[in-house]
This record gives C-alpha cells, structure tokens and sequence, in this order.
C-alpha cells in the first residue's frame, strides 16, 4: 500500500494489540519470516557521472567549436568527437602514460581526424565537379548549418506566401496608422 507510512506488518501488529482487529491467519508466519525492508528515497536524484566526463569538459574547453559543429546525432551509432577524445585519454592513462601527454596524443589524433575527413570530402566535390555532377551534400555539416537549412524554407516562406505577406501588409497598415495617431496628437 503505498499511500500508507511504515509497512504492513507493523499496521497489522497495532491493530491486532489495540483490540481494533481479529489476529489474520497470516500474521505468525509473517512476524517469523517478515519481509524485506528496501531503505527510502531522500528524493534527491544522483547525477550519473561516467570517467571521462572529466576530459569531455576539458575538450570542450579545448575545442570550443566542438559544442556546435560536431552535433550529437541521437539516431546515430558513432558517438561524438568529445567522448572518443576522452576514451582514447582513459585508454592511454591506463597504458602508464601521463595525463598531460595522453591529452596531447588525443587531440592530436582529434585535430589529424578532422583534418582527413574536411580533405576527402574536398577530394569528392573536386571529382564531382571534374565529371559535372552536382557536389555531394557535406556528410559533415556543422550542427549551424543543418539548422539553418531546416529553417530556409520558412525564411523564404515570408516572401512567396501569400497569406504571410498579407500578414505583413496588415501590420504595415497598422504600424503607419500608429505613427499617424502619434504625429497627430503631438507625443512623437
């Protein structure tokens, strides 16, 4: 029950000893072998923290950029560029190396990574465009990037739509009739 405090046995062990309720059948085989306890909930909810959450914030630090270029693909099986700088760190300290050193050797490995990638997606837009195909869509865009172009549509939107620029029209009108009471009654 759990809308009661305490558990059932000692309700049932009070009630029983106040004469309030007949003894049940259940009640010696319980107090022989009472259940277990679990200990209460203060509440409060522990924030799971992992070991390379440490060395995600200092490449975060690092690598400021990081945050919204190299965007958190949650349908994604690659993780991100933060967590697999940070493994490689655990990976290297638990090889005897030095913190200091583990970090260098990962962003560089980092820095190396990126580079590669931005060279072969030049290499694929300079084939494209040698055999007159369209370039092939960036496969790594800045998480600004993705944004915006999700958002391109409703920008020209404004301008095609007719009933958004009737909208428009109307808070025109609205914004000079305004002006002209303003004019009007002296308080511009």
């Amino acid at each position: 029950m759990s809308y009661m405090r305490g558990d059932l046995l000692t309700k049932t062990r009070k009630l029983v000893k106040g004469l309030a309720k007949p003894a049940p059948t259940w009640l010696k085989a319980m107090e022989e072998a009472p259940p277990v306890t679990f200990p209460r909930v203060d509440g409060k909810i522990k924030k799971i923290e992992m070991p390379e959450d440490v060395y995600v914030k200092k490449f975060f630090k690092k690598h400021p950029d990081s945050l919204y270029h190299d965007a958190i693909k949650i349908s994604g099986f690659d993780p991100p560029p933060a967590r697999v700088f940070a493994w490689r760190v655990l990976e290297l300290k638990e090889q005897g190396v030095s913190e200091d050193y583990a970090m260098a050797v990962a962003d560089f490995e980092y820095r190396k990574e990126k580079k590669a990638k931005k060279k072969a997606y030049k290499e694929l837009k300079e084939i494209a465009r040698s055999e007159g195909k369209e370039p092939p869509p960036d496969p790594y865009p800045s998480a600004i990037k993705e944004i915006q172009a999700e958002e391109k549509k409703y920008v020209l939107d404004r301008f095609y739509n007719p009933k958004v620029i009737e909208i428009a029209n109307k808070m025109k009108e609205e914004r000079d009739m305004l002006l002209q009471d303003r004019a009007a009654s002296g308080r511009w």
